[in-house]
């Protein structure tokens, strides 16, 4: 690592999430904005007995919410007072932890000392879009309805994620008994994680669920069965791909000066990144940016005792960590994901990458662990883009 960070930088100092819900189920009916405002006020509730400032601004990532300010509404949703401003960021699946990042540069830059930070999605309650035709009159009956926005323009690949895992899996050799072994494993772990109680500490209960719908028992037989979902004779199925979900996560973060006057433990931000790359192969995106990140911070993946990549598809996650030299299937077994990810928990798109630091929050401060271990955020972006954050304990 470099040298010891000024008493300025970036700390996350709590991290919490909802339960994540299947799309169309748990939380049908549960907008966005009622969605973070729990996180958001439970954060805010438990940092005033210990921290002298009240939070100064919201930043949450979300893809396809209303529209407006969100962050702002769940700010004023959260009872967090008119003086919050909010922040909304979309960078697709990666905006909850590009939202930390935001947050992260406005405490280190000393323009505040409070921003509560994450991610949110509600694809149950997403508003449909549609776009005008310009030769037609400009009414509602003119308005044809289309699945997403563009990632990218005109004359540039813009695959749908589903297919360019499938790209991915096939360039990177990726094969569908290792997506199925994996997918596996994400399920078993987080079965595990639960009945183990390591997710009770960063869970807020929303409408009376206090746990996530997705996880379930699986089998790579019954696996095996399954069609492809997305290219006739491919290997991304429907049982080794996240599902879409919804939920929010959100994390604290202060200078460290304020951390260690109240004396608290946290993940000082020790360098993070977005980067672009091939729009074609989207789920490449972590690889640049993870490797950007290391070089920031002068670190090596060898020396990071806790990974969390958000786990978009089986093929997708298995095509970074083999880049990176990671092998969640053997030796890296305890140390990515090990209480399972998106494929189990679900992936709400906007709140994923805010997940991924909620649950390293979890791994490392709230299991004690020494002052000095690493953690790593990854997540892959529509598009082309990876969004990657390194932490520290302190």
């Amino acid at each position: 690592m470099r040298d010891e960070p000024p008493a300025g930088r970036p700390v996350v100092v709590a991290a919490l999430r909802t339960p994540i819900g299947t799309a169309g189920h748990a939380f049908k009916q549960v907008g966005a904005d009622r969605l973070a405002a729990p996180v958001l006020a439970a954060l805010a509730r438990d940092l005033a007995p210990v921290l002298p400032v009240p939070a100064e601004d919201v930043v949450l990532g979300n893809c396809t919410g209303p529209g407006g300010n969100l962050a702002r509404v769940a700010a004023l949703a959260a009872g967090l007072g008119h003086g919050v401003p909010g922040l909304t960021v979309d960078r697709q699946c990666g905006s909850g932890l590009a939202a930390v990042l935001v947050a992260a540069q406005a405490v280190g830059s000393g323009a505040m000392d409070l921003v509560l930070a994450g991610g949110v999605e509600s694809a149950s309650t997403a508003p449909l879009r549609a776009r005008r035709d310009p030769a037609a009159p400009h009414d509602v009956a003119a308005a044809q309805p289309y699945a997403r926005a563009p990632f990218a323009p005109d004359g540039h690949p813009d695959p749908d994620m589903g297919p360019a895992a499938e790209a991915l899996a096939a360039a990177r050799g990726v094969t569908r008994e290792r997506q199925d072994a994996y997918a596996c494993r994400s399920h078993a772990r987080a079965l595990a994680a639960r009945r183990a109680g390591r997710f009770d500490g960063e869970i807020v209960g929303v409408g009376g669920r206090t746990d996530d719908q997705r996880p379930r028992p699986l089998r790579p037989q019954t696996l095996a069965r399954l069609p492809a979902a997305f290219v006739p004779g491919g290997t991304v199925t429907a049982g080794n791909s996240s599902p879409i979900s919804d939920g929010a996560a959100a994390v604290a973060v202060v200078p460290d000066r304020l951390r260690a006057a109240a004396g608290l433990p946290g993940l000082r931000l020790a360098a993070g990144a977005v980067v672009g790359c091939d729009p074609a192969l989207p789920g490449w995106g972590p690889v640049p940016a993870v490797r950007r990140v290391l070089e920031r911070a002068g670190a090596d993946l060898r020396d990071v005792a806790a990974v969390e990549i958000v786990e978009a598809f089986a093929a997708q996650t298995l095509a970074v960590t083999d880049a990176l030299g990671l092998d969640p299937l053997g030796a890296d077994d305890g140390r990515v994901c090990p209480d399972g990810g998106a494929l189990a928990l679900g992936h709400p798109w906007g709140a994923s990458g805010a997940v991924a630091v909620v649950r390293l929050f979890s791994r490392l401060v709230r299991a004690a662990a020494p002052p000095g271990t690493l953690g790593l955020a990854a997540a892959a972006v529509g598009g082309g883009l990876g969004v990657a954050a390194l932490f520290e304990v302190v």
